[in-house]
């Protein structure tokens, strides 16, 4: 009797300590969700301040015109009055990103409404892009994926918002190309443009930088393997990358090249696909997507190959060294041609 009393004293105990550790979770819970919160709110003031700030600046040293004469001596003056008494970040430039805030968001614009939203670091860099779409997805990108600033800075280099817009073909209705890059910049992997490396080299490269290149790859991917076997009843294939899309629900089959594409690649990609369809898809899964990483296209193997009509295979370049804006901009020009030429 002693003994069996003694084991509901143990479980009454056990009971009273899980009970007592879920209290202290869910306190923790509550002051970590306030901190949260609460700092979101003082980002949120400082940026209307900010943003007040520079309203008031155009007032007094614009009279309101966005095309007079850039700078005075009155933000000058106001940084070493501000600094005097609040300290540090009232610098010049600072005060200018102020200036640039208000010129950049009006009030009842989409982007004032969300410039609430993200960190005045994140601001910084995004206020500086001339087009309102533009940094109007940047916003969105940011408040909504939690990009770094880092990231973001990445990101605008590389011409993320612009590469995406090059896959946008105006007779395809199809959310699949939101997740298809043309061209995918690989900058992070340490290989050069020119370097003649193998197809395994490029494929060990990304795995070493999977995190980068998920990133790269856009919203809702992960990584489920390299080299994966699919058994038919005669021949044993290969597929160099596999991703799993939790967006699309579908696989997403990655086929490396070193080369220019080929009619070769492109039925390689289409044997692939199907399949993978046939053999690997589950029946809540949507249709397998493929996409063929190369060096370069061709305008007539793009024109006269599925991957006109298709909506399962893509073919993208890719650059492993950040392009200049030029660049970006002629890359994707050509690729705009390409399409409009179909």
């Amino acid at each position: 009797m002693n003994k069996k009393n003694e084991m509901i004293k143990q479980e009454l105990s056990e009971v009273a300590e899980m009970e007592e550790q879920q209290f202290f979770e869910d306190v923790r819970l509550i002051l970590q969700q306030a901190r949260e919160q609460a700092y979101s709110s003082a980002s949120a003031i400082m940026t209307y301040a900010y943003w007040n700030v520079g309203r008031r600046i155009v007032e007094q040293e614009q009279l309101g015109e966005k095309k007079a004469k850039y700078g005075s001596y009155l933000i000058k003056n106001l940084s070493v009055k501000l600094s005097d008494e609040f300290g540090t970040g009232f610098s010049v430039a600072n005060l200018r990103n102020c200036r640039q805030l208000y010129l950049t968001f009006p009030k009842d614009s989409y982007g004032f409404s969300m410039a609430g939203k993200v960190s005045w670091s994140h601001l910084r860099n995004i206020m500086r892009i001339s087009d309102e779409e533009e940094r109007n997805f940047y916003l969105n990108e940011v408040a909504n994926e939690n990009w770094s600033v880092k990231t973001l800075e990445r990101n605008i280099r590389s011409g993320y918002y612009k590469r995406l817009l090059s896959s946008q073909l105006p007779d395809r209705n199809n959310e699949t190309l939101e997740f298809v890059k043309d061209p995918f910049v690989l900058e992070f992997m340490g290989v050069g443009q020119d370097t003649n490396q193998l197809e395994s080299d490029l494929e060990t490269a990304i795995i070493s930088n999977l995190q980068k290149f998920l990133l790269e790859m856009g919203k809702g991917f992960s990584f489920v393997g390299r080299q994966m076997r699919v058994c038919t009843e005669t021949t044993d294939f290969y597929i160099d990358l596999v991703f799993y899309n939790f967006i699309l629900k579908c696989f997403v089959l990655i086929d490396l090249k070193t080369t220019k594409l080929t009619h070769q690649d492109i039925g390689q990609m289409d044997m692939y696909v199907r399949m993978f369809d046939d053999l690997k898809r589950r029946e809540d899964d949507n249709p397998t997507i493929g996409i063929i990483f190369c060096t370069d296209k061709d305008e007539t193997i793009v024109k006269y190959s599925v991957l006109q009509e298709s909506q399962q295979i893509f073919a993208s370049k890719y650059m492993t060294v950040l392009p200049t804006v030029e660049e970006l901009q002629r890359e994707l020009e050509r690729n705009q041609l390409i399409y409009n030429q179909n």
